[in-house]
């Protein structure tokens, strides 16, 4: 009966999250795929946040700060296309400054690399590395590329779960997550480089070296990604990183592999094409 219901849920939640992803992609104008983003960042950053706060108290300003920040960044990207990254490099320039004057203005100064330093980390790692979807989407056929990273990394992801459960008797590291096995790993690479073989169909103007490569990239970084997440949440002594997604845990077990898939495959672009 539990397992019913927890089915259930993360059958309606997958289906809301795909609905969610086509309109924003497909259907709907191209600025609401950077609102998406802004969202799915905040999400990500409270939730790191949160998971933060379970060793010691996350004072808000620099919890606001941080959300604030990740939620521009997509913005950021959008409105200054043509001189993005000098931009970018002004906005973590002040954000780091900013920090560094909170402190000033703190009655307390306990903690003050190691508060900007996380801060700091979690607008890169989340808010940063997640904006690349953003940067991929304004590129010449950007929404198929869009579709295409994103398919082939939940394809790992799925495959990594479907063969794992079924088959993993070797675990893979232990200490950071002992849920994952060296047969889950290798079968969610080789989902991954299947569903970008497949894929050529669909974006018939990319080269097989190409797709082979980008499958290649996308299943080892799709899987440390995953390892990443494992790796902060072991480290916060947490199983999920949120109850936003009900059956499918928090917004970072979510995004947690699209975190390191998304800058690697816009690189990618940005040599080969």
């Amino acid at each position: 009966m539990e397992a019913g219901r927890f089915m259930l849920k993360r059958t309606i939640t997958s289906i809301i999250l795909i609905t969610v992803g086509i309109l924003s992609i497909f259907v709907l104008p191209i600025w609401t795929f950077g609102a998406v983003v802004s969202l799915f960042i905040g999400l990500g950053l409270y939730e790191f946040f949160r998971l933060s706060g379970a060793k010691k108290i996350f004072p808000l300003s620099f919890l606001y700060i941080g959300i604030l920040s990740g939620i521009l960044l997509p913005h950021i990207t959008y409105l200054y296309r043509p001189t993005g990254g000098i931009w970018e490099m002004v906005f973590f320039i002040f954000i780091l400054i900013t920090l560094f004057i909170i402190h000033f203005i703190r009655k307390e100064s306990q903690n003050a690399v190691n508060l900007i330093a996380v801060t700091l980390f979690a607008i890169f790692y989340i808010g940063w590395f997640l904006t690349f979807l953003v940067k991929i989407r304004f590129l010449a056929d950007g929404h198929k590329l869009v579709a295409y990273l994103l398919l082939v990394t939940k394809a790992g992801d799925i495959g990594a779960y479907l063969v794992g459960s079924n088959f993993g008797r070797h675990k893979l590291i232990p200490r950071i997550s002992p849920n994952k096995s060296v047969e889950g790993a290798a079968g969610g690479f080789i989902f991954s480089i299947i569903c970008a073989l497949l894929s050529r169909y669909y974006i018939s103007w990319m080269s097989f070296s190409f797709i082979l490569i980008s499958g290649v990239l996308i299943g080892v970084f799709a899987q440390l990604g995953d390892l990443a997440e494992s790796l902060i949440k072991r480290d916060y002594e947490a199983k999920d990183s949120g109850v936003f997604l009900p059956g499918l845990g928090g917004m970072l077990d979510m995004i947690d592999s699209i975190l390191f898939t998304a800058p690697v495959f816009y690189i990618c672009l940005m040599i080969m094409m």
